[in-house]
């Protein structure tokens, strides 16, 4: 085995070299608090599609798809996160040019909320989105905790530790302008080298014939694409998966990122597309580990980390050591990505809570803010909880969530209080038939229906997605969409001030249509600038 101070000298370097690039770069680019949280307009097609599969392509893709595959129900488990995964990015591609219409001045989520809909709703999507993204982070700095542990001894409390601090330092200082072009080089070069790796741990094991063979002889249903656990868990987590990331302020900071609508477009269907066959590939990898009888349940369960056994199955550990590193740089890419939508959120709702804030207050609320946080996901990522099991326990809060949220964005109808019960009570059935907290909830609830993932995610959205729909048509008011370019402003001065509140909702407007006044005025604006 590797020495522990190896592995983790080497991934020492491997972190600041990279942070030394995000800090390099970000030197005097984030020059107000609108750069630091949005880089509005900034990123081309090229850049958006490299920090779009650099952030969907975190080296969770190495540990979730893996379990679920191993674990899970075999190549349908590994479709259905492939698929939810990339239909994500594809219903971005739609949603968020209307975002960008309706709010062009927009920041975050939460924001949306609150001009939208109500304090009481704001309050639930505020911490419905936060502890998703934290969930996120977390179960990253678990799984790559895990890989080093198994490669070279490293206690996990000290990977948690050096990847936050690294990534902290350039993502501080630099905001998400830092971690677009971080996420632009790690997608360049290490998902070409991930790539490789995955031929040659083929090519080592003796070929896809080979593993064909080894799984058929000793876990066939794995192969199977009608398995049924592997069908429901595929069916699942697409509406896991689609939840959870409508509700990842990451991609609504990239919709603002955008240069206009069309990148916008193109750079999310072109991820769509990327990401799909890398998710499905990664998934393989774990029912290849089953197949080859490296996975094991119990006190000892390691399918989370099954990628990482195929590979020492089929390398020397000094290859496998390269693979990890490659892993704790994608780490990087979804870390510093979740750090700064984290701070984000909470950043552009300061001016709601304190008195005027200036520049430099904001900025350095953000920077504090991201600190916090690195120390609390690093700390949670040393605890070895399973990463599949965290990541499902925050989607089925987002699952809940996101039907009644969006469903703002198209209809006048759906209030505050609508919204917010829909959410409630498809959350309500779907942590009814939750398995993972079936101890805590069964303390309170004596009597629950049986356990089942299934039901639970798809009892959640629909419940919730259904009622949002009868309460927006019984509600007699209606909102006027145009009030949200009016409400929702710029953080720097240069537009209007921040939504104070979603107002009543009953209130009509002249004619129902979205006010563009303000949209035209803000292009204008930046069009004069360039």
């Amino acid at each position: 085995m590797v020495s522990s101070a190896t592995a983790l000298s080497l991934t020492a370097l491997a972190l600041a070299a990279f942070a030394g690039l995000g800090i390099r770069y970000s030197r005097g680019r984030a020059g107000s608090i609108e750069d630091f949280i949005t880089a509005r307009d900034s990123a081309g097609v090229g850049t958006l599609t490299a920090t779009l599969i650099a952030s969907s392509m975190g080296a969770w893709i190495l540990f979730s798809p893996a379990e679920a595959g191993a674990a899970f129900g075999g190549i349908s488990a590994a479709a259905g996160y492939g698929v939810g995964s990339a239909l994500a990015l594809v219903v971005f591609a739609a949603l968020g040019p209307r975002i960008r219409a309706l709010i062009p001045a927009g920041h975050s989520l939460t924001e949306y909320a609150l001009a939208r809909y109500n304090r009481a709703m704001y309050a639930y999507v505020l911490c419905v989105s936060v502890l998703y993204m934290f969930v996120f982070l977390a179960a990253e700095m678990t799984g790559i905790t895990g890989a080093l542990a198994l490669v070279a001894g490293v206690p996990a409390w000290q990977t948690a530790s050096l990847i936050g601090l690294f990534v902290l330092a350039y993502t501080a200082y630099g905001g998400l302008e830092a971690s677009i072009f971080t996420d632009t080089i790690q997608t360049l070069l290490i998902l070409p080298l991930l790539a490789i790796g995955f031929a040659g741990a083929l090519l080592a094991l003796g070929g896809t014939s080979e593993i064909y063979r080894a799984t058929t002889a000793s876990s066939p249903e794995l192969l199977d694409p009608a398995f049924l656990p592997g069908v429901e868990f595929g069916a699942y987590v697409v509406i896991a998966v689609l939840g959870a990331e409508m509700l990842n302020q990451a991609w609504w900071q990239r919709i603002y990122a955008a240069e206009n609508a069309g990148t916008l477009r193109r750079s999310f269907l072109v991820s769509a597309l990327a990401v799909l066959p890398m998710i499905v590939l990664a998934g393989l990898f774990g029912v290849a580990a089953a197949g080859l009888g490296l996975v094991t349940t119990g006190a000892n369960y390691n399918a989370d980390i099954a990628f990482f056994l195929v590979l020492e199955e089929a390398f020397p550990e000094w290859v496998v050591l390269a693979v990890v590193l490659l892993a704790v740089l994608l780490v990087m890419s979804t870390a510093d990505t979740l750090f700064n939508a984290i701070a984000s959120v909470v950043t552009a709702d300061l001016p709601r809570v304190l008195d005027d804030p200036n520049k430099g207050t904001l900025t350095a609320a953000a920077r504090m803010l991201t600190a916090v946080v690195a120390i609390a996901a690093a700390w949670v990522g040393a605890q070895g909880y399973s990463v599949l099991e965290l990541f499902l326990t925050a989607d089925l809060l987002a699952a809940a969530t996101f039907l009644p949220l969006l469903a703002g964005l198209y209809t006048e109808r759906l209030t505050g209080f609508g919204a917010l019960g829909s959410s409630l009570a498809g959350l309500v059935v779907g942590l009814a038939f939750f398995p993972t907290l079936r101890g805590a909830l069964s303390a309170v609830v004596p009597v629950l229906p049986t356990a089942s993932f299934l039901y639970s995610f798809c009892g959640a959205a629909f419940v919730s997605g259904g009622l949002a729909l009868l309460a927006s048509r019984v509600t007699p008011g209606r909102y006027d969409l145009g009030r949200l370019s009016r409400e929702i402003g710029r953080l720097d001065g240069g537009g209007r001030e921040p939504a104070t509140d979603g107002g009543s909702p009953s209130e009509v407007s002249e004619t129902g249509e979205v006010d563009r006044t303000n949209c035209t005025d803000r292009t204008s604006r930046r069009e004069n600038r360039r």
